[in-house]
């Protein structure tokens, strides 16, 4: 019985040893755990404590319009960011600093890096209405204007900041358009944001594009109204300078006509001219009949000069046409009374 009572009682320290050597270890065990899990906790909080640090410092310099130094604080965060949701909100708002101060080409390699690395991350849906504002900047409208229909169609006005988004959209199809010259087009999209969105903040820019495309209409008619009287006026020039160059070519026929004619001729021919030109006053008829040949040889290359270089050319040419059918009809029927004689 005594030899029964010690093995039990052996057993038991025995058993409490081994209890002890376990919980030693369980204990060493989960203090190595501990020492493990301790450091790395405050990593990722310091991590954590760096990201929310820089981006807090981005916000306040795109606050303050001070784009590039948010784009860099932006940039950071990404760097030190824990997760995808993190690493895509920083990106998404160095995509917005870099495209506030212009640099275009960066912009859309960073849209297209967030489109890979975060197809489905909730500023997907913004990146298409970004990328859309980019290639208008860059002058491709085209492109513009299916992304930003793109982008209608997949968003509803389900709150005050989507409808405005919307309403923006639809403002910079019209600037698409206005700037293809697509002005009656571009003036639905413009009385559409005014007429669906009245709280919209591009309602005064739409008001004043509405403007402008009403005075271009005007301009444009006006220009084709002046375009259309300056050809009536080429057209009624170019007939009067034909007529000119018909009566000066009968002229200068009828001046050939008249030279061929016999000498005898030619001063009754300046004789009837002078008279249709200058009709004789009776008090100077007695004069005129005095005067000796001598004087008519004086006077006569007067008449002519004044003749010659009167500007009225057609009424020159009918004066001509005139004496000269009087002279051929005097002659003609001189010679045919020879004839008969």
């Amino acid at each position: 019985m005594i030899l029964v009572s010690h093995f039990v009682k052996t057993l038991a320290f025995s058993a409490e040893i081994l209890y002890n050597m376990y919980m030693t270890q369980k204990i060493r065990v989960f203090w190595l755990v501990l020492l493990v899990l301790i450091p790395l906790s405050f990593s990722y909080a310091q991590e954590q404590n760096q990201y929310l640090l820089r981006y807090h410092n981005g916000a306040l310099f795109y606050g303050m319009e001070r784009f590039h130094e948010a784009a860099f604080e932006f940039r950071r965060a990404q760097e030190s960011a824990s997760n995808n949701n993190e690493w895509s909100q920083a990106l998404y708002w160095v995509i917005l600093s870099q495209m506030a101060y212009s640099d275009f080409g960066s912009s859309l390699l960073d849209m297209e890096e967030l489109e890979r690395r975060s197809p489905n991350s909730t500023y997907a849906r913004d990146i298409v209405y970004h990328r859309a504002r980019v290639y208008f900047n860059q002058g491709y409208f085209e492109e513009s204007l299916h992304l930003f229909n793109r982008y209608n169609t997949s968003t509803t006005d389900s709150d005050q900041e989507s409808a405005d988004r919307r309403a923006a959209a639809f403002f910079w199809m019209g600037e698409c358009l206005y700037s293809m010259g697509q002005f009656d087009e571009a003036e639905k999209f413009y009385a559409w944001v005014i007429g669906r969105y009245p709280q919209s903040p591009k309602i005064e820019a739409s008001s004043y594009r509405l403007d402008l495309i009403k005075q271009k209409k005007i301009e444009s008619e006006l220009l084709a109204l002046l375009q259309w009287s300056h050809e009536e006026s080429l057209r009624t020039s170019e007939e009067y300078q034909r007529t000119i160059r018909t009566y000066e070519h009968t002229l200068n026929l009828y001046q050939r006509r008249i030279l061929e004619l016999s000498s005898a001729d030619y001063p009754i021919i300046l004789e009837r001219i002078t008279e249709t030109q200058y009709p004789p006053r009776a008090d100077t008829e007695a004069a005129e009949n005095n005067q000796t040949p001598a004087a008519q040889s004086v006077t006569q290359p007067i008449i002519n000069e004044t003749f010659v270089t009167s500007d009225n050319r057609m009424e020159r040419a009918r004066l001509l046409e005139s004496a000269l059918q009087d002279i051929l009809r005097e002659h003609n029927t001189g010679t045919s009374s020879g004839g008969s004689r």
